[in-house]
């Protein structure tokens, strides 16, 4: 006897009837995970567990045994909050993540932490939970790709071809990041960008048209995007051909899904009650007799765990057949291949010219130190193509654009991008370069606007990303701008975040230096602290030291000096003019250069490294919070602990007690 062929109702009925299994797995797993911790967000993920399962099962091009395959799509969370969602697709697509792990969800030392971690768990492509900067993230995934095919691929090859797709929701579209981000992407024309926005219409505090009444289609719209709706989240189907219908040619796509916050959650569903608590043993109990589901938590069908591994087997396949082509694409062309490692952030080939430069930098004669940066970023890119980046439209005050020509829709080939007036997006798109791979990233701003980008930064120390933060008019000397422009928190503030190395360099060689450690810093973020005004060139004399101790001597006044000038960046030429003043004066004094504040903090902790037995000052044109815990009882900290004042830069120094006089007189004191 045999079985009747299935008509092509009865297979559609038997599909979707095993996509409903499917998402109702992932719908129960989250709901079991955050029971379990009795914490944690399941609204989200009991909404959205319809697309994530049509995107990943039909369209996300990923292998679960190759997390790292450099071409995969990516698939970011920026509602970092709804992160169960994101554990139970990795879980029951064969990821790296045992059953047990989402068991031990939000629990000290698991591989599910509350938010996903970036390096953490495998399969999650960046830190979210701040809102906005997954999405922001995901702009410098998807430039980085256009980038990386503009340079890589080839007429007989093509190794760079992947898409990268956003979940975000109502919290990450409010905040201002998202704005600045997706503008951006609209400009570039990143067509292999999707959005989609979970549409749930709840915030913790009500329904988010009680906060925002936006035109959210039309505000994307405005930016260049496409724009596509689903009015039923819940409608498998329409979400496949929305998702097939992104994959636009000229533009970034945005789908609107409307989803019900809690989906089939009793009496909390379509509430703010859905957003951040546990569903309750009674709600997930009735939950489980309504859809027939076995009462037994983190239960994953047999049927479901056949399809994902199919998808996974898919997954293989595309990654095999691309590990061959990248294996003839390096034979092909190794220049290419060792230019732009797309498994990893390129590291410098050589950073011997950047040595010259620094030993070209002879005593005598002045230049601003943003000025000798841009001549070391030059130097340095010639022999390093993986570095790219730019400013917030500032690089001609920055001295940030690099030869190679510019980012833009038409061509994808350049090197400097115009990153337009986004802090906060420049940081969390650089962020998002290097998490890519391929290619190395620097940004540039202010100082003072070092605050407008400050959550993204945190997050590329959080991640220990190689991103390379250019500073400039570091102080007060910046001078008629005034108090809204004049830094005197922030360097302190950068010295605070952990894993963040903070230079700021007193001339053009300290300052090829800076460059130098920046560059072959790749296990975090370095920030170069530069001066709008020129400074003396004091040579080369002493870099090693900077290099082993944070510091190095400019002025020696033997072995047993009466004093200890101690400064960094433009107060070092303050402290040399102070020696001379006390010199005159029969008083001995040594000056230091303290570049890199905490390596000296390190070595005098570890008590490998101390000044002679003489009383410091130390000084910089900044608050003086962090200079007071290295100083010791006969110590003195020369700092401003005010805002400054608009006029010439030096006149406003000299207002607020930075001269030689009053520095030598300081000296005189501890002398005493």
């Amino acid at each position: 006897m045999t079985t009747a062929p299935s008509t092509p109702d009865e297979t559609r009925s038997q599909s979707e009837e095993l996509d409903q299994l499917a998402i109702n797995t992932l719908r129960f797993l989250a709901a079991d995970g955050v029971q379990a911790a009795n914490s944690g967000h399941p609204g989200l993920p009991l909404g959205a567990a319809p697309i994530a399962w049509t995107l990943w099962a039909r369209h996300l091009r990923h292998d679960p045994a190759n997390p790292l395959w450099p071409d995969r799509d990516r698939f970011v969370l920026s509602a970092g909050h709804g992160s169960m969602l994101l554990y139970a697709l990795l879980n029951v697509f064969g990821y790296d993540l045992p059953i047990d792990q989402l068991r031990r969800f939000r629990q000290l030392g698991s591989q599910t932490p509350g938010h996903p971690e970036y390096g953490h768990t495998p399969g999650v492509e960046t830190t979210t939970g701040p809102l906005g900067q997954g999405l922001a993230n995901a702009v410098g995934m998807a430039l980085a790709e256009r980038m990386l095919a503009a340079r890589c691929n080839t007429a007989d090859h093509t190794v760079v071809d992947h898409r990268t797709w956003v979940l975000a929701g109502d919290g990450d579209l409010m905040e201002g990041i998202s704005h600045e981000a997706v503008s951006l992407a609209g400009r570039l024309r990143l067509s292999k960008l999707t959005v989609i926005f979970d549409d749930n219409d709840i915030t913790i505090d009500g329904p988010a048209t009680q906060s925002c009444a936006d035109d959210v289609e039309g505000r994307f719209v405005a930016c260049g995007w496409q724009v596509l709706a689903v009015e039923d989240g819940n409608d498998v189907r329409a979400l496949d051909e929305a998702f097939t219908a992104a994959r636009d040619q000229d533009r970034p796509t945005f789908i609107r899904v409307k989803t019900t916050i809690g989906y089939g959650a009793p009496g909390i569903e379509g509430t703010p009650k859905a957003h951040g608590s546990p569903l309750g043993a009674d709600t997930i109990a009735t939950m489980r007799n309504r859809l027939d589901w076995p009462d037994v938590p983190f239960h994953v069908p047999l049927a479901v765990g056949a399809i994902a591994a199919a998808t996974a087997a898919n997954g293989a396949v595309a990654y095999a057949d691309w590990s061959t082509e990248h294996e003839r694409w390096q034979a092909s062309h190794p220049a290419l291949a060792a230019d732009f490692p797309l498994d990893a952030v390129p590291e410098p080939a050589d950073i011997g010219v950047l040595t010259a430069l620094a030993d070209e930098a002879m005593p005598g004669g002045k230049t601003a130190t943003r000025k000798a940066s841009g001549a070391a970023l030059n130097a340095l890119s010639a022999t390093y193509p993986g570095l790219v980046g730019g400013s917030a439209d500032l690089a001609g005050s920055t001295n940030t654009v690099i030869p190679g020509g510019f980012v833009g829709p038409d061509d994808y080939a350049g090197r400097t991008i115009h990153f337009g007036v986004r802090e906060h997006a420049m940081a969390a798109v650089m962020n998002g370069i290097a998490l890519h791979g391929g290619l190395r990233p620097f940004g540039s701003t202010f100082l003072v606007f070092a605050d407008y980008l400050r959550p993204a930064l945190r997050l590329s120390a959080l991640m220990k990303l190689p991103v390379i933060y250019v500073f400039t008019h570091d102080s007060v000397y910046v001078g008629e701008d005034g108090p809204t422009h004049q830094p005197i928190e922030q360097i302190e503030s950068l010295r605070l975040i952990p894993g963040l190395t903070v230079l700021r360099p007193a001339d053009a060689a300290e300052t090829t230096l800076a460059w130098q450690l920046a560059a072959a810093n790749t296990a975090g973020p370095t920030a170069l602290v530069l001066s709008r005004q020129d400074l003396p060139i004091l040579g080369g004399a002493g870099l090693d030291d900077i290099r082993r101790y944070g510091s190095r001597t400019v002025k020696y006044a033997g072995t047993r000096p009466d004093v200890i000038l101690a400064a960094s960046g433009s107060e070092v030429a303050l402290a040399l003019d102070a020696a001379d003043i006390l010199a005159g004066r029969g008083v001995k004094a040594t000056v230091a250069s303290v570049m890199w504040r905490e390596k000296l903090d390190s070595v005098m902790v570890e008590a490998t490294y101390s000044f002679p037995d003489a009383p410091i000052v130390w000084i910089e044109a900044g608050v003086s919070t962090g200079w007071r815990a290295l100083a010791g009882p006969r110590d003195t900290v020369i700092g401003i602990q005010r805002f400054g004042a608009s006029g010439p830069g030096a006149e406003v120094a000299a207002h607020l007690g930075l001269t030689p006089t009053a520095v030598a007189d300081a000296a005189m004191g501890r002398r005493a």
